[in-house]
């Protein structure tokens, strides 16, 4: 440090010193600020959890809503694909704040194998029904896969009776360890009030009775690749600031996949949930590709949001409501309170 001194006879009320060996006091940071939650993935999430209690309520009511017995979808199709696509999307968001690679996939892994346990507990019988008080489940024929944790000889058969997704399931998890109720159980070979449950008809094949898993090894990997095409869209957000910019990066690819999807169709590759064929996944994503865009020029671009106030509380609660309601935790448990007989119970004064 410099010190100047002032010589004999200069008029200096004081010495002054001038501190030379620092710079100019940079002003520290503001404190890093918590990241905000994108509404427009909160409203598309929201929206599709509601779609979800529709289908799951109404469908078997109203059976055009309900899941496609085999080939061809109905609303209830594009449930999954449209959780899969934004989970893609808020993978990107989340993710991107995590510059150590190692941490950010053991916070991956660690997030899958905690779905992973929830939905075999949920999925795999452990729960017994809504009109069911016990509990607990065979290891031995416990369901292993499903939403949350997602004999042939003819090449390419895409049939109920024959098909890769059926074989590779039961050749590696067992025929006990899958979906006891399959979707196939509805078309007019298996029911006789087709396109809902009923009886079997006199000369229903064998392979109606079949166990099937639709969210099996093989229908997993395609559901993987709705995922990365959320994860895709996650990225425009990323790099690129400007509305129209993303709006064009969004609806061009969606517009695509929706029209490959059809040519698909077309040359015999079916629109199968089920199986989830190629042709599946580009329609729905597609779809999902969409309706994100319209959310964001809806909610982000002129600032419309609260007509979706509702969906935006229910995509930021978005788990715990499919477990409350679709895996009918919150009947069961509402159900579990009874007046003298298990029969006297709320659900039963309400009518459900």
């Amino acid at each position: 440090m410099a010190r100047y001194e002032p010589i004999k006879g200069e008029i200096s009320a004081s010495r002054v010193a001038i501190d030379v060996s620092k710079g100019p006091a940079t002003p520290s940071p503001p404190p890093a600020k918590k990241p905000e939650r994108l509404a427009r993935s909160d409203v598309f999430r929201g929206l599709t959890v509601a779609i979800m209690i529709l289908v799951d309520d109404a469908g078997g009511i109203f059976p055009r809503i309900n899941h496609s017995p085999w080939n061809g979808v109905t609303i209830a199709d594009f449930v999954m694909p449209f959780f899969l696509f934004i989970v893609g999307v808020a993978l990107t968001l989340a993710y991107k704040r995590v510059s150590n690679r190692a941490a950010a996939t053991k916070k991956a892994m660690l997030r899958a194998l905690k779905l992973l346990v929830l939905g075999v507990v949920l999925q795999g019988g452990y729960f017994h029904g809504v009109h069911n008080l016990t509990y607990g489940v065979d290891i031995l024929s416990i369901r292993l896969m499903g939403v949350l944790q997602v004999k042939c000889g003819v090449r390419g058969d895409t049939s109920p009776a024959c098909n890769a997704v059926g074989m590779i399931d039961r050749k590696i998890m067992g025929i006990q360890h899958l979906y006891k109720r399959p979707v196939y159980a509805r078309t007019e070979q298996c029911s006789i009030n087709s396109p809902s449950n009923g009886p079997l008809p006199a000369d229903a094949p064998s392979w109606c009775q079949a166990s099937f898993d639709p969210e099996g090894l093989l229908s997993t990997v395609m559901a993987i690749v709705s995922c990365l095409i959320g994860l895709q869209f996650g990225h425009v957000i990323v790099h690129f600031q400007d509305h129209k910019e993303r709006i064009v990066q969004w609806t061009l690819p969606s517009f695509s996949l929706m029209a490959l999807a059809f040519s698909l169709d077309f040359f015999g590759m079916h629109i199968n949930k089920a199986l989830y064929t190629l042709s599946y996944t580009c329609l729905t994503t597609g779809a999902a590709g969409l309706l994100f865009a319209g959310i964001y020029l809806l909610v982000d671009v002129y600032g419309i949001r609260r007509p979706t106030y509702v969906f935006e509380w229910m995509g930021m609660h978005a788990l715990m409501i499919y477990i409350l309601i679709a895996c009918n935790v919150l009947p069961v448990l509402i159900q579990g309170f009874y007046w003298r007989e298990p029969q006297n119970n709320l659900l039963r004064l309400i009518g459900v």
